[in-house]
């Protein structure tokens, strides 16, 4: 029997993106040498390790049970590999990051490129998307989230605070008025994340470090899964958000939108490197946490938004 270790990633892909088509892509291939090299792992093995259908590959149940084997094996080879190479100083392999779309345009992509820059034998890929993924089951080695962490059965490490602020535009503030409780926010328009349903609901710190959140949920009139959309629905006027300082500090400095509210507080999100437990420790994902926190300790965005613009002097009431 013999078993070719690029006929087995090519399976561990296949299951992980759930088609050939997925991991020919990540792979670079074609479809038709992928496929080749799942049949080739199945005439060697004498068994069937996927159900084909024409919408999606599942494995079957020795392909299941061959997965979790073959990808574990694969991991410590690629662990022994890299901690070779590290004797010398020098990160080695693959590092794949998953991080938020604004997160990742605004502030980490810089961070990430002066890392690879700092270990150029390190291969670093950079993927944006606002989905929650599960990250080893599709080989990510970290996650970069904002929010307010669960218990989770990965491993998290804060990287920074993420402060949110209550905010709308001058225009809307002069001709709408502002609020000058939370109560009055149920009589605003209100802009609202949709990418989660907590994005749906605001959540402020009681009024005693031991007292509940206070919990509002706002009269959304434009909606949308991305917080540069929503910054943006705020510049022109739509109504208030609550929105990460990190994604409106310059316009906060700029005065083009404006603080409201400042003395109600909404409850701080963290940033977070999570990543799924390994028994092999990664000295290269230690590294970018190490990193990453060093040069988010203080938020830059904290520096850039250190002035805020207040919200005009005269403002008109709101009607009704």
């Amino acid at each position: 029997m013999q078993i070719r270790t690029e006929d087995i990633e090519a399976y561990l892909l296949v299951v992980e993106m759930g088609s050939v088509s997925g991991a020919a892509r990540h792979m670079g291939l074609s479809k038709s040498v992928v496929s080749k090299r799942i049949s080739d792992l199945e005439r060697s093995l004498s068994v069937t390790l996927l159900q084909r259908s024409t919408r999606r590959v599942q494995p079957t149940e020795s392909g299941r049970h061959f997965y979790e084997q073959a990808r574990a094996a694969m991991a410590q080879l690629t662990h022994a590999a890299e901690s070779i190479s590290e004797t010398s100083g020098d990160l080695c392999g693959e590092l794949r990051i998953l991080a938020p779309m604004s997160f990742g345009t605004l502030w980490l992509s810089p961070l990430i490129a002066e890392f690879a820059k700092q270990h150029p034998r390190l291969h670093v890929v950079t993927e944006l998307d606002d989905r929650l993924v599960d990250t080893g089951y599709e080989r990510y080695d970290v996650a970069i989230r904002i929010t307010r962490l669960a218990d989770s059965a990965l491993i998290a490490r804060k990287l920074a605070v993420s402060r949110r602020i209550v905010c709308c535009s001058p225009d809307y503030a002069q001709r709408a008025g502002v609020p000058e409780s939370l109560d009055d926010i149920a009589r605003h328009a209100c802009l609202s994340y949709s990418n989660s349903p907590p994005g749906q609901i605001w959540a402020f710190r009681g009024t005693t470090p031991q007292a509940a959140p206070r919990i509002i949920t706002p009269r959304g009139v434009f909606t949308a899964n991305n917080g540069e959309v929503l910054r943006d629905a705020a510049l022109a006027g739509h109504g208030i958000a609550v929105l990460p300082l990190f994604i409106v500090a310059a316009e906060l400095a700029a005065g083009s939108l404006v603080q409201v509210l400042p003395d109600e507080a909404p409850l701080d999100d963290g940033v977070f490197a999570v990543y799924p437990r390994s028994e092999f420790p990664s000295q290269k994902l230690r590294t970018l946490i190490q990193f990453l926190q060093q040069s988010l300790s203080p938020p830059p965005w904290e520096a850039l938004a250190a002035r805020f613009a207040r919200v005009p002097a005269v403002t008109r009431a709101l009607p009704g």
